[in-house]
C-alpha cells in the first residue's frame, strides 16, 4: 500500500458534486450507495441506466430526447450513443450569457484580458455570422494553428455551433508537422496568429501560415488574429484577412445552433504519427460532451464560482478538456508561453492574484519546480486553491509527496491518465476518497478498465497493460480515410478482439483500489506528457545525406520521460557533434522543440521485424530495464545486443 497522504473531510464529501450525483442515482433508481467503489461497481454493469443519469444529472442540452442510450453494449467498436437526441455542441458550453468572467487571458509578456460570458456569446455570434457568410456548413473542418488566446476558443465554439468539426495545433510546431495533420482533413478555414511568445522571446510564425495555407488546396479563407505585432503584412498568404476585419460588424446576433445527430463530429484529434502520418481521430458531439461533462463536474467537483487554470496548448486535448467547463459556468484561465518565465514562481504568482482554485499541470512541470526546491506553500498565498489535477506522463510517489509537503496539505491532489484517443480518462480522481504516494485514485465512472497480462487475463498486484472491456461515448466515431475500419481495429483491438487495449504498462492495487502507472507499452512517446510519433522524428532525420538508418524510443528518466534517438550512420559519415546539431536544428525548425531527443546515440543497426518494421517497443524495453519477448519476430535479432548495456543512458 501506497503513504496515505490525503483524506477528504466529511463536509469535503458532504458538498462534492459526486455526492449529489450518488445521492441523485439513489433517488432516481432506489439505490443505496454509500461509497466510490458501490457506485463505481454499478455504473459498469449498468452502463445505460449509469450514462442517462450522468446525461440529466449534469443537464445536457437537446432539442430532442435520445431514444436509447447504447444500441449494443457488447459491440466494440460501432455501438451507437444517444440514438435518436439532437444537439448542439457549442450550445451547451454557451449556457450562460450574464457578466460572470469566462476567460481570463494571461501572456509571458504580461499581455492581458477578460471576457465576460455575455461578451464571449456576442464575440461567437459574429465569428460564426462570418462562418456561415464564407459557407462554412455541418461537416465542414475549421481548424486553428494557433497559440493558447481567447480567439482561439472563439474559433472553435462559432465553428462547431454551426456543426463545422474543429482540429487544432499549437503554433510552436513546424509547418511540415501541421500539413501532415491539417492536409489529411482539408480543411475550409485555418485560423492562425502573427506568432507567439517563449521564454522572453518573440516567434514570428507568418512564413509557418503561409507554407500550411498554400499546402492544402482545400483552405479557402486564413483568419489572422493579431498578436505579437498590430496588423502585420498578410499579403504572402493566399485567401488572408485579418481577424478583425473577418469578424462580422453586426452586434445582438443570436446564434443559430445547429441540431445535429449524437455522432455528429465535433473534433478531429491527431494521434502521434508512429507508423506515418499522424492518424486522425474522429470525435463525436454528444460522446465527447457527456464524457468532458462526467470528469468535470462529477470528478474533478467543477463548481460555478471556481476559477480553472490547466496549464496547456491547443496541440493537446486538455485544451478541449478545459474548453467543456464553460459549461460549468466557471472562470476559465488561458496562459500563453513558458509556465517557468520568468522564474519558476510565475505560475504560483499568478494562482495567488487570480484565486485560482483548480490548477493542472502535468508532471514534468511538478518534477521541474521540486527539483527547484520551490516552496509553493511557504511562498504564496494558496488559500483558494483546493485541487490540483495532474496527467501527462506518470509521477512518481515523491511527486504527490512533495505535493502534500511543499503546497499544501489539505488539497485534493487529482492525478488522472487517459488519452486524446478518448479525449478523457480511463482513470481519475474523486473527491470523496483518499489519496496515496504513486496512485490514481481510481478508475474513472462508467470505464471498465482492467490490467491485463500477456494472455488476456485479468491480473491485480502485477504489471499488465491497461484495457477497457466495455464501450463507453467518448471512444472515436472513426479515423479519417479509413473507410472500412482497419485502422481504428488495428489501433486498439488486434491484441484482445472486442477489447480495448489503450498501450499502458499498470498495477491495480487491491488494499487501495488506486492504480499506477508505467509509461508506455508501445512506441508512442510522451516527454513531458505531450504525445509525440516516432514517425514524425524519422519523417525529418531520415532525409539527413548523412544518416542511413534511425530509432527513437522513449526512456524513463527522473520521473519523466526522456527521448533517446539512435542514429545508424550513413557510409563515409561519423556522428560528429556538428552533426548532432544538425538533427537537432532540423528537428526543431521542422517538427517541434519537443521532438528533439535528450541523447543522439550512433548504432550499428537497427533492428527490424520479418515484415520490415522497426522494432521500437524491444529496444524501449531493453532500455527501460524490461524483458524482450519478440526476439523470434526480428529478421536481425543480433542488433538488440548493442542496445543491452549502454553506459550513455546512466547519464544525463
Amino acid at each position: 500500500m501506497g503513504k496515505l497522504l490525503w483524506k477528504p473531510s466529511e463536509e469535503r464529501k458532504r458538498n462534492s458534486n459526486i455526492t449529489k450525483f450518488m445521492n441523485f442515482v439513489n433517488k432516481r433508481l432506489a439505490k443505496d450507495f454509500h461509497s466510490y467503489n458501490q457506485l463505481y461497481d454499478w455504473s459498469i454493469n449498468n452502463i445505460s441506466d449509469f450514462w442517462a443519469a450522468v446525461w440529466d444529472f449534469v443537464g445536457i442540452k437537446a432539442s430532442k430526447d435520445f431514444e436509447v442510450v447504447i444500441d449494443d453494449v457488447n459491440k466494440m467498436p460501432g455501438s451507437r450513443w444517444f440514438v435518436g437526441t439532437r444537439l448542439n455542441f457549442a450550445e451547451n458550453l454557451l449556457r450562460s450569457r450574464d457578466d460572470h468572467t469566462a476567460f481570463i487571458f494571461k501572456g509571458e509578456n504580461q499581455k492581458s484580458a477578460r471576457m465576460s460570458y455575455s461578451e464571449l456569446y456576442e464575440s461567437v455570434a459574429r465569428l460564426a455570422k462570418s462562418l456561415r457568410d464564407l459557407g462554412v456548413a455541418p461537416g465542414d473542418r475549421v481548424v486553428g494553428y494557433m497559440p493558447n488566446i481567447i480567439e482561439t476558443a472563439v474559433a472553435m465554439l462559432a465553428a462547431t455551433s454551426i456543426g463545422a468539426v474543429w482540429s487544432s495545433s499549437a503554433t510552436d510546431i513546424g509547418p511540415e508537422a501541421a500539413l501532415d495533420r491539417f492536409g489529411q482533413i482539408e480543411p475550409k478555414v485555418l485560423f492562425t496568429a502573427d506568432g507567439y511568445y517563449y521564454k522572453g522571446k518573440t516567434f514570428r510564425t507568418l512564413s509557418n501560415a503561409a507554407k500550411v495555407s498554400q499546402g492544402i488546396f482545400s483552405i479557402e479563407k486564413v483568419v489572422v488574429v493579431s498578436y505579437t505585432e498590430d496588423k502585420p503584412d498578410i499579403s504572402d498568404i493566399p485567401n488572408s484577412v485579418h481577424y478583425d476585419d473577418f469578424l462580422s460588424k453586426e452586434t445582438g446576433l443570436e446564434i443559430q445552433f445547429e441540431q445535429l445527430p449524437p455522432d455528429h463530429p465535433v473534433f478531429i484529434m491527431f494521434s502521434s504519427g508512429t507508423t506515418g502520418k499522424p492518424k486522425c481521430m474522429v470525435q463525436g458531439a454528444a460522446g465527447i460532451l457527456i464524457n468532458h461533462l462526467k470528469e468535470l463536474i462529477i470528478h474533478t467537483d467543477l463548481k460555478r464560482d471556481d476559477v480553472h487554470f490547466f496549464i496547456t496548448s491547443c496541440s493537446w486535448m486538455m485544451w478541449n478538456w478545459v474548453m467543456s467547463s464553460l459549461a460549468v459556468e466557471n472562470t476559465i484561465i488561458l496562459y500563453d508561453g513558458n509556465p517557468n518565465y520568468p522564474d519558476s514562481g510565475t505560475m504560483w504568482r499568478l494562482i495567488q492574484e487570480e484565486k485560482v482554485t483548480m490548477f493542472g499541470c502535468s508532471a514534468t512541470y511538478i518534477n521541474f519546480i521540486r527539483s527547484q526546491d520551490l516552496k509553493p506553500g511557504r511562498d504564496y498565498d494558496l488559500s483558494s486553491l483546493r485541487e490540483i489535477w495532474q496527467t501527462g506522463s506518470p509521477l512518481l510517489a515523491e511527486g504527490f509527496e512533495y505535493i502534500y509537503r511543499e503546497i499544501k496539505k489539505d488539497l485534493h491532489f487529482n492525478s488522472s491518465s487517459g488519452g486524446t484517443d478518448i479525449n478523457g480518462c480511463f482513470c481519475t480522481g474523486s473527491p470523496i476518497i483518499s489519496v496515496y504516494a504513486g496512485e490514481l485514485q481510481s478508475p474513472a465512472l462508467g470505464m471498465k478498465m482492467k490490467a491485463y497480462d500477456e494472455k488476456g487475463n485479468p491480473i491485480v498486484d502485477q504489471q499488465g497493460e491497461l484495457v477497457c472491456e466495455a464501450p463507453s461515448p467518448s471512444m472515436p466515431l472513426y479515423f479519417w480515410n479509413d473507410p472500412d475500419g482497419k485502422k481504428y481495429r488495428d489501433a486498439y483491438f488486434s491484441v484482445y478482439p472486442n477489447v480495448w487495449r489503450h498501450g499502458d504498462y499498470i498495477v491495480v492495487h487491491s488494499d487501495t483500489g488506486g492504480i499506477t502507472f508505467f509509461g508506455r507499452s508501445d512506441s508512442v512517446l510522451q516527454p513531458s506528457g505531450v504525445r509525440i510519433g516516432t514517425a514524425e522524428i524519422y519523417n525529418q532525420v531520415e532525409e539527413l545525406e548523412e544518416i542511413a538508418d534511425s530509432l527513437a524510443i522513449g526512456q524513463d528518466w527522473q520521473g519523466d520521460q526522456r527521448i533517446i534517438l539512435f542514429v545508424k550512420v550513413a557510409e563515409g559519415f561519423r556522428l560528429t557533434d556538428d552533426l548532432k546539431n544538425k538533427i537537432k536544428v532540423t528537428l526543431r525548425e521542422n517538427a517541434s522543440p519537443r521532438h528533439v531527443p535528450a541523447m543522439i546515440i550512433e548504432v550499428p543497426d537497427i533492428p527490424y521485424t520479418l515484415n520490415m518494421k522497426k522494432v521500437e517497443s524491444a529496444v524501449t524495453n531493453i532500455v527501460n530495464g524490461r524483458a524482450v519477448l519478440n526476439r523470434d519476430a526480428l529478421i536481425n535479432p543480433e542488433s538488440l545486443d548493442y542496445f543491452e548495456d549502454l553506459k550513455e543512458l546512466k547519464t544525463g
